[in-house]
């Protein structure tokens, strides 16, 4: 982590590149990497890109007034924060580098994370996230659940879910917040301890029902009768119709092809043999491209057309 500190009369001025800081950056938790890895519909690195907020007083004789800003830029998180008191007004720019981030939850992030531990009514147990302090200096952010208490909220009695969060600075004492949620993660209350003051919500929200997952249909296995299914048999259809045209192309490109099968018919009429198949198999042999060469003298054992012989061995 790295900054620069720049106080003016007016104004800010542009900032030359910051030095880097002395002390070493907090880091996240395992409990809290674990809680962040663990949300449904969230991706579980919650990466702010962008956010801006602004505070002010309004003091007749010194008035105050905060801005923050909060941009992600390649791997690094810049923070611009301005602090004007009556005329004067400081400003700083911090650089965090991107794996000193992790987990780390801005104000957005928050009440996202807030509205999940509502909707599963449980905060993390020793979980240590990351936060900013009202220095701007990253510090650790701690949640704890306080139980459940009855409230009213536009003249209804709701049930709300209350979580602390407190963010220990890393200079000053720590400040806790009190969030009261109801059951859908809507913000009814929000109390800063020790503070008199505080917010809450002049009318009652539609609240959003849970969603119930249901289970996966089961489909079991039906056998197919493909003469039944209207498009399986039309596709055997198209296919036989298909191979009966390429079949006609190759005899009408190849006379020679109607010839053979002329003289094996001949020869099937004159011998009439018991076998047909293998009479023809032994009728085409010579005509076969893998066939080996006949051996010079002829064999008084008659081969099997169907049987090639054995490598290593001469044909018998």
């Amino acid at each position: 982590m790295s900054s620069k500190l720049q106080s003016t009369g007016h104004r800010a001025k542009d900032h030359q590149p910051p030095a880097q800081g002395s002390l070493a950056a907090p880091e996240a938790n395992a409990e809290a990497i674990h809680f962040l890895s663990n949300l449904r519909y969230l991706s579980w690195k919650l990466h702010i890109m962008e956010q801006h907020s602004q505070e002010f007083i309004k003091f007749h004789i010194l008035p105050m007034e905060h801005k923050m800003s909060l941009v992600k830029q390649d791997d690094q998180l810049t923070m611009t924060r301005n602090v004007k008191e009556g005329e004067e007004m400081k400003t700083e720019v911090t650089f965090f580098p991107g794996s000193s981030t992790v987990g780390f939850i801005s104000q957005a992030a928050n009440l996202v994370l807030l509205r999940v531990m509502a909707w599963r009514q449980t905060v993390p147990n020793n979980a240590r996230f990351l936060a900013l302090d009202t220095e701007g200096k990253l510090c650790y952010s701690t949640y704890q659940a306080l139980g459940f208490q009855t409230i009213e909220v536009d003249r209804q009695q709701v049930r709300v879910f209350i979580v602390e969060q407190t963010v220990h600075s890393v200079k000053g004492v720590p400040s806790s917040c009190q969030f009261y949620l109801l059951s859908d993660g809507h913000l009814a209350k929000r109390i800063q301890v020790g503070s008199p003051g505080y917010c809450m919500i002049p009318k009652m929200p539609v609240l959003r029902e849970k969603e119930e997952i249901e289970p996966r249909p089961v489909f079991g296995k039906k056998p197919l009768v493909w003469e039944e299914d209207l498009e399986l048999s039309s596709r055997f259809l198209d296919r036989k119709e298909e191979l009966r045209v390429r079949h006609a192309g190759y005899l009408r490109q190849h006379p020679e092809a109607r010839a053979l099968v002329a003289d094996f018919l001949l020869f099937l009429l004159l011998r009439q043999p018991r076998d047909v198949v293998a009479f023809a198999a032994e009728h085409f042999g010579p005509f076969a491209s893998r066939r080996p060469p006949p051996p010079a003298l002829r064999s008084s054992t008659r081969r099997s057309p169907f049987r090639s012989p054995s490598p290593g061995r001469p044909p018998a």
